[in-house]
């Protein structure tokens, strides 16, 4: 059985709710929120508004790997409140992104879970201990930082 990593972030930023949900319910605004030596680009034509059952397609270049196609299904949908992205196909064996949000004092608080495991067994355990849990902070220390941009800074939490 491949060991389960879990990664945990949050931020709060000076908004309320319905600009918080309107923000994170796009799947165009994963742009803003991703690193751009990922070569991150979203090939599906997707809508304004997620929906729950939603598949997006992406291309992210993976070190060593290359460019790899990442399916995800957009699902659990709860208004103004919580969603899950879940890897369908990609470069986890397992992928599940819990985001919420919820007002706090300061404005919106953004909380982030991933749950994933790696392929490759042993190969696996290594490439995380020596990359991939690196790599996975950056990303979620870049996506804190664009947010904190994009609405302004009130404070960050992790």
């Amino acid at each position: 059985m491949p060991q389960i990593h879990t990664l945990e972030r949050s931020v709060t930023v000076p908004t309320d709710l319905n600009t918080a949900w309107k923000f994170i319910s796009t799947p165009k605004n994963l742009d803003l929120l991703t690193p751009d030596d990922m070569g991150f680009t979203i090939l599906t034509d997707v809508p304004d508004e997620m929906y729950d059952g939603l598949m997006i397609e992406y291309r992210v270049q993976i070190p060593l790997l290359g460019s790899q196609r990442w399916l995800t299904e957009i699902k659990n949908i709860k208004d103004r409140h919580s969603f899950v992205d879940e890897q369908r196909v990609g470069p986890y064996s397992i992928w599940h992104h819990f985001h919420k949000i919820e007002e706090v004092e300061d404005g919106v608080r953004f909380f982030d879970r991933v749950t994933y495991t790696l392929p490759f067994g042993i190969f696996g355990s290594i490439a995380h201990a020596v990359y991939v849990k690196n790599e996975l902070k950056r990303i979620f220390d870049y996506r804190k930082e664009a947010m904190l941009e994009h609405f302004g800074n009130a404070s960050s939490d992790d």
